[in-house]
């Protein structure tokens, strides 16, 4: 039998190894800023065209490289910090030039110029799919310049499992912006086809969040600082009103190098209890400075996951720091979220409209104590619906099938005589405590979230007019601005289709700032800003499953802001409407989200409260 085993050739070699370093054009961004930061560099250019696909350029004022190093960067296994094996533990370091640079030029056409300050010219380099094309002087600044041109164009299956555009510059984008935080010091530019979006100064790491995520940040920022002789933590926390639905805005740092805890996330957001909604997450830049020999950064390819060899010590100390910066600016539950002596103005955003909001629901609540004898009263009647109620079901648009049960597993189909009581008399309905309508159904009582009940009404309402293109929009007497950060104005301008196609009418108002003209129909005019910040963070939250159907997830998400404010009182003619309106619906059962719009207290669980 002949010898089967053989060694693989360079080039496919090189292209396995490329696998662990270049997943996406975000690899290669990553680790070309981390190169030009470890070459000492103040100044730092990226150029994206076609979201990478066509070129990722980095320019870069740093040291630059002699001849033979610049050659010698595209070897495998060429490295400019690594001498013994003690090394791979002690790294403080990005990634010096050798560490990359071969693997992405086995799976890209490279182009480098790079000149150091003791040399008046130049090296040019061209490598394609590790094959050296040339190599020969030219002028070019002290610094180096690189091209990574048709990324995967020898490699076209995993060319072919690159996402959208707009999801590829998305993760562009992320990497961009977690460089740039850990090096405020440094001046950093991202260009898109010519089009400048950002343009940071150097400055300190205040400046340089406000600067990325915008001048709202500018008052809900909050220093955190801790020193221990073995670990430091310095940074900033969000004031509770930053809180978003999406862990987006959330960054951690170890010796600078951008990681992954949810451990630590957990640490942070339980120094937020009680401080926020439960579904929110709090919105933090943190700096975490510790011994490389006491944790492992080779734990995972990308390194973002790395090991502390003391977790839960680390965990104690970064709760407890967040916790001694909410306490130092009065931030506890049941103070007042507005002043922070961080800076000058007093916040007046979205938490004061919160609370009022809140105050408004607690007063409507405690009117509605006193309603008890009513309640008894409509409970004791026997019958509750009318001809007319079942007349105007039939009359619906939807089937008056529909279907009940405590759990989805009980769902069963029903015809609407079956659950509602015919009788001569009017339908009697009772609002109790400003959220639940409770009516009489032939096996007992039947308690509606309002709420809920308006939710699921209004997605499958927003949902066939989408479909029908017949959505409503009601246009504001004075449009609201938003500025938002360059990566969320991006994500607008790539939902703008599908929220014009369901009632918003927003235009571009100057740079990275929209003016919202129109909203769908039933949103009052204060919370379109709100709405659109809802729809973003749900975007972020998970991009993948958004754009499935961007259209639903658009209706879902307007439906739901909408029926969160439905907090009026119903007389009894909008309680029915309310009611017929529910089950009309496809599934009246539960809202998009699966809770219960409705429950039915039965009569024999209503005699077992009586001992019968």
């Amino acid at each position: 039998m002949s010898d089967i085993i053989k060694l693989l050739p360079d080039s496919i070699a090189n292209q396995i190894a490329a696998g662990e370093v270049v997943q996406r054009p975000a690899s290669v961004v990553k680790e070309l800023l981390e190169n030009s930061i470890d070459a000492g560099a103040r100044n730092i250019q990226l150029i994206i065209k076609d979201a990478g696909r066509t070129l990722i350029q980095v320019v870069d004022d740093g040291l630059g490289m002699s001849e033979t190093d610049a050659r010698m960067s595209f070897e495998r296994h060429a490295t400019s910090k690594i001498r013994v094996s003690e090394d791979l533990f002690s790294i403080k370091t990005m990634g010096f030039r050798g560490e990359a640079l071969a693997s992405i030029a086995a799976v890209a056409q490279v182009e480098m110029k790079t000149r150091t300050q003791n040399h008046e010219l130049a090296t040019h380099i061209i490598v394609e799919g590790s094959d050296y094309k040339s190599q020969k002087p030219a002028a070019h600044p002290v610094g180096t310049s690189i091209w990574v041109k048709n990324l995967f164009f020898n490699v076209p299956a995993r060319r072919n499992f690159l996402k959208s555009n707009p999801v590829e510059m998305r993760h562009i984008m992320d990497e961009f912006q977690r460089v740039a935080l850990a090096h405020p010091e440094i001046s950093f530019s991202l260009y898109q086809h010519d089009l400048e979006t950002y343009n940071l100064k150097p400055g300190k790491l205040g400046m340089r969040i406000v600067d990325l995520f915008g001048k709202n940040y500018r008052l809900m920022l909050i220093p955190c600082e801790e020193q221990t002789p073995e670990i430091s933590i310095q940074g900033y926390i969000g004031k509770p009103e930053a809180a978003k639905k999406s862990r987006g805005e959330q960054y951690f740092f170890v010796n600078k190098r951008f990681i992954k805890s949810n451990y630590l996330n957990y640490a942070v957001s339980n120094a937020f209890a009680g401080l926020m909604p439960e579904d929110h997450f709090p919105f933090f830049v943190l700096f975490i400075e510790i011994d490389p020999r006491r944790i492992d950064v080779n734990v995972h390819p990308t390194k973002t996951e790395i090991k502390f060899e003391d977790e839960r010590t680390l965990y104690a100390l970064l709760q407890s720091s967040v916790k001694k910066a909410l306490g130092m600016h009065n931030i506890t539950p049941s103070l007042d979220f507005s002043f922070d002596v961080n800076f000058l103005r007093p916040n007046t955003g979205n938490s004061q409209n919160y609370n009022k909001a809140d105050w408004a629901d607690k007063q409507s609540r405690s009117s509605a104590e006193g309603k008890w004898e009513e309640m008894f009263r409509i409970a004791g009647s026997t019958e509750s619906f009318e001809n007319q109620a079942l007349h105007e079901l039939r009359q619906a648009e939807k089937p008056t099938e529909i279907i009940f049960g405590s759990s989805a597993n009980e769902m069963q189909s029903s015809q609407v005589d079956q659950l509602f009581t015919i009788a001569d008399r009017e339908r009697l309905v009772f609002f109790l405590h400003n959220r639940y309508i409770i009516t009489q159904v032939k096996s007992g009582l039947m308690f509606i979230d309002h709420k809920a009940a308006w939710y699921r009404i209004l997605y499958e309402r927003f949902v066939k007019q989408h479909q029908a293109r017949k959505s409503s929009s009601q246009q504001i007497l004075f449009p609201e601005t938003i500025v938002l950060n360059p990566k969320d104005y991006s994500l607008v301008m790539e939902l703008a289709d599908e929220l014009m196609a369901h009632g918003f009418h927003i235009e571009e108002f100057g740079p990275n700032t929209l003016a919202i003209k129109g909203v769908p129909a039933g949103l009052e005019n204060s919370g379109s800003v709100a709405l659109l910040e809802s729809i973003i963070e749900e975007c972020k939250k998970n991009f993948n499953q958004f754009t499935g159907n961007k259209s639903e997830n658009i209706a879902r998400i307007t439906a739901r802001y909408i029926s969160s404010f439905k907090n009026q009182k119903y007389n009894n003619e909008e309680m029915t409407m309310l009611i017929d309106q529910l089950f009309a619906c496809e599934n009246p059962n539960y809202t998009p989200d699966g809770k219960k719009c409705f429950t039915i207290l039965k009569l024999d669980n209503i005699s077992d409260l009586f001992n019968h």
